[in-house]
């Protein structure tokens, strides 16, 4: 490449970083955004279009164009909405959205009441699955290996999913069953000896239980999802790796409550963040 294309190349990179810091200005300045900017960043952020989902990732229910304030909630149930709605908030941005390809299209009953209620205070509802399951910092895995003080070591498997990764220190199966407790507030399913050591281990948020022999495969100690079904008990006792089932909304709060911060962070707009004692 030529001195002057050289040159010519950098200018266009320093102007470039100049007029993204000139956005960010102007977003944290009216403490708004439109919509489209948002969902284009959590798109692009979040890499959408690498993964082959069963819900849609993004839009699901259009609102209001200009966002000042979001709602995050692990599902888009009827109490995360009529927070979203006590809050004021512009948009709603949820793990579970409304619509899987497995259920039925029509819109009656419980689905109704839900989307009437956003497009009655023109309430924007985004959804993000499995992108937001394995991003390598906002994910899903990556807030529980950081709430769990874990190291990761890699990310593998059906579409970079699942995880491995060691303890800082040495624990037994029953010290980390009551870390995991203290973190997420309620008591976990444990199937292993308890006196076990574990010092590698492998994660995958939410319903991942048919990961388990492959999770085991990797030579770990244990595995944490969260659900559990019947074949992971013998799976467990057959081959030596602990299985823990933690929860499924519990092991994937953090995951949405981290894109809410960033999005907030990035264009100057408030956030604020719905929890329920949901026990699955």
């Amino acid at each position: 490449m030529l001195k002057s294309e050289c040159k010519n190349l950098r200018h266009k990179q320093i102007l470039r970083l100049e007029c993204e810091a000139v956005f960010e200005d102007r977003y944290k300045e009216r403490n708004m955004a439109l919509r489209r900017e948002i969902l284009a960043w959590c798109d692009e952020t979040l890499q959408v279009g690498l993964f082959k989902d069963y819900a849609p990732n993004g839009l699901q229910v259009e609102g209001k164009e200009e966002i000042a304030k979001v709602a995050t909630s692990v599902t888009a149930s009827k109490a995360a909405i009529d927070f979203a709605v006590e809050q004021g908030a512009d948009l709603l941005l949820v793990h579970h959205g409304m619509f899987w390809k497995s259920e039925p299209v029509m819109i009656t009953g419980w689905k109704k009441a839900r989307i009437e209620t956003l497009l009655q205070h023109q309430i924007n509802m985004a959804g993000y699955h499995l992108p937001l399951d394995a991003h390598p910092q906002l994910g899903n895995n990556a807030q529980l290996a950081e709430k769990l003080d874990w190291v990761l070591e890699k990310q593998f498997g059906e579409q970079n999913l699942l995880n491995t990764g060691r303890l800082k220190t040495t624990q037994t199966l029953a010290q980390l069953s009551e870390c995991i407790e203290a973190v997420f507030d309620r008591k976990p399913t444990v199937i292993g000896d308890l006196e076990r050591e574990i010092k590698r281990i492998a994660w995958c948020s939410g319903g991942a239980q048919g990961f388990f022999q492959t999770a085991a495969d990797e030579g770990v100690d244990a595995y944490l999802t969260g659900e559990i079904s019947e074949a992971q008990y013998h799976l467990a006792n057959e081959t030596g790796v602990a299985f823990i089932s933690a929860g499924h909304h519990a092991t994937e709060r953090y995951g949405v409550r981290a894109l809410g911060d960033a999005v907030a962070e990035k264009f100057g707009i408030e956030v604020v963040h719905f929890d329920e004692n949901n026990p699955a």
